[in-house]
């Protein structure tokens, strides 16, 4: 097995492939654009059917749609409104695979309270709705992922959730679906894959696509953008799972085919799990779309908007007037009014939202009601929609289409292939008590760490042993431990400070300065690992600070086109590059 670990070195190893790949011997089967969870997906199923296969992201895993997210592994409640049973039943399937077999340490069963304002119709047609959810999950091979749901008398849902107001429902209906670090989910499915031999490069963006005399996409052009190295690859399939961007990148081959996807803006908001008494979630329907009041971790995250987005893909940002329709819509249901003082921390995704038909001249598999698998020209594959819960299918749609007839010699095997941290999750939690002890863990840090590296714990523990300065936690963010930092870096393959503050921790939105009281630690951690100097520790304090102050002021104005405009005065770390289409 090739080695999990995403290194600076390793990311070398991986472009020098890339390079090498030109020579008719090395040509790769797949290459893989984009590294949301699709294409993490994507480049495990191909490389554990045996295709040589390469992964490229433009800026750090996850770093778009899938690192801003609900956090939730889900079914899909408001399909069974439109009668769409099949993709609630594949929804659920996934669910419980992710619980049961893919990633037990980093999916986690959660309970959500339907609240219910009236006493006979709402409860007789809810319940019925949620009984048939259930009857779905219940249909998948195995035993149940998840407890039934209950209904619960006014009395009952107060005890689960005291912070609801009195007055709100009559009562509620119980249900359990799952929460997910969406970031880290993606990080693991690259290390997975990485283990079965892709070669995996962050911060590599593909500028355009290249053809065969015959008109066949036959590889791209890539740049790296931490060098400005130009770089071109030859692969027999390249698959564009760019979510957002995948207009952008169909473009690249010139031929005006592909798909149609816009984006939605979801923003959500974070505060502290003490400032809501509560152990369940809670799920309400808005006007404009669901809202959720998510546990998860030591906070709530409370959302989410559904509004269109038209200002440039990277960096969309919460507007004052996002972050009040969230709290209005919260607080309409609690007791105890959330204000703007209570968050510590907001975020903001783009939903790629599929949009009716292909372009003219398109072949395409209309494979779900939530995803299509297209071909705008030969060579280049392209899959757009879907959602997160539902990423592995997706996946393997991709493949299938993109290597035709050789699909039936070679079947997805995903559905079996347990990610990083899974193998050996029960026998790690026997022996973090002695690990516990050792380093004085408390329980709930021992929980922390189980859940974000499942059975990869030991490998932490392994850089505590070598260093154990590395087993404190970070002065100015107890919640993480140092070794965190440095595994970020010499096994999840971080390349800038931004890297560890947004994808690696969460500290961007989890504490109210953005992580800032704990840059000087964090960079003194990163900063051997990649061989910075003075001037280059200093320039990625100064760009995460800059980062952070202009998202604070983001949050301060009142529509996109403002917001926006705060949030683009801070300059990129490593500036994407002008496409050549």
């Amino acid at each position: 097995m090739a080695s999990s670990r995403l290194t600076a070195d390793a990311r070398s190893q991986a472009l020098a492939a890339l390079e090498g790949s030109q020579a008719a011997s090395a040509e790769l089967d797949v290459l893989v654009v984009g590294g949301g969870v699709t294409g993490a997906g994507i480049a495990l199923d191909a490389a554990t059917r045996g295709l040589s296969t390469a992964v490229v992201e433009a800026q750090d895993w996850a770093s778009g749609t899938s690192s801003r997210s609900s956090k939730l592994v889900h079914g899909g409640l408001r399909y069974l409104q439109m009668l769409d049973f099949h993709l609630v039943k594949e929804a659920l399937t996934e669910r419980d695979l992710l619980l049961k077999t893919i990633a037990p340490h980093l999916v986690k069963p959660v309970p959500f309270l339907y609240p219910l304002e009236h006493r006979l119709w709402e409860r007789a047609y809810v319940g019925a709705g949620i009984a048939l959810y259930d009857t779905l999950a219940s249909l998948a091979p195995g035993r149940r992922a998840m407890p039934l749901h209950r209904h619960l008398t006014r009395h009952q849902m107060e005890r689960k959730f005291p912070d609801l107001a009195h007055d709100a429902a009559i009562g509620a209906v119980q249900y359990w679906d799952a929460s997910v670090d969406d970031a880290r989910l993606v990080t693991t499915l690259i290390r997975t894959a990485a283990s079965y031999g892709a070669h995996a490069a962050s911060r590599t963006q593909v500028v355009a696509l290249t053809k065969s005399a015959t008109g066949a996409v036959n590889g791209a052009v890539v740049v790296d953008l931490e060098t400005g190295r130009e770089i071109t690859v030859r692969a027999r399939q390249v698959i564009n799972a760019t979510g957002v961007w995948t207009e952008d990148t169909e473009s690249l081959a010139g031929d005006g085919g592909g798909l149609r996807v816009l984006a939605s803006k979801g923003v959500h908001v974070v505060v502290p799990r003490e400032r809501i008494r509560g152990t369940s979630g809670l799920i309400l329907q808005t006007e404009k779309s669901v809202l959720f009041v998510i546990p998860w971790s030591r906070y709530w995250i409370v959302g989410t908007t559904d509004t269109p987005w038209e200002q440039e893909l990277t960096h969309p940002v919460a507007t004052a007037a996002d972050i009040d329709y969230v709290l209005e819509h919260a607080n309409a249901v609690l007791a105890h009014p959330l204000t703007r003082d209570d968050v510590v921390g907001t975020y903001a995704g783009l939903r790629p939202l599929l949009q009716p038909g292909t372009k003219e001249g398109t072949s395409s598999a209309k494979v779900s009601r939530e995803h299509t698998v297209a071909s705008p020209a030969p060579g280049l594959t392209v899959i757009a929609g879907g959602k997160l819960t539902t990423y592995r299918v997706m996946a393997k749609d991709a493949v299938d289409f993109a290597i035709g007839q050789r699909a039936a010699a070679l079947p997805s095997i995903t559905d079996q292939i347990p990610l990083l941290g899974a193998v050996g999750l029960q026998a790690t939690r026997r022996q973090a008590r002695a690990w516990a002890q050792r380093y004085g863990w408390t329980p709930a840090m021992v929980d922390h760490l189980l859940h974000r590296y499942g059975s990869d714990v030991a490998a932490l523990v392994e850089l505590c042993e070598q260093d154990p300065g590395l087993a404190r936690p970070l002065e100015h963010a107890p919640a993480y431990l140092r070794a965190e930092i440095h595994f970020g870096v010499s096994h999840e393959g971080a390349l800038h400070l931004e890297d560890v503050m947004l994808h690696r921790t969460r500290l961007v939105y989890e504490v109210d300065d953005r992580g800032r009281g704990a840059l000087p630690e964090i960079a003194d951690i990163v900063a051997p690992l990649l061989g910075w100097d003075d001037a280059t520790r200093q320039a990625e304090i100064d760009s995460y600070t800059a980062r952070a102050d202009a998202e604070d002021a983001a949050g301060l104005e009142p529509d996109d086109a403002a917001a926006e405009a705060a949030r683009l005065r801070a300059p990129d770390v490593a500036a994407m590059q002008p496409l050549q289409g």
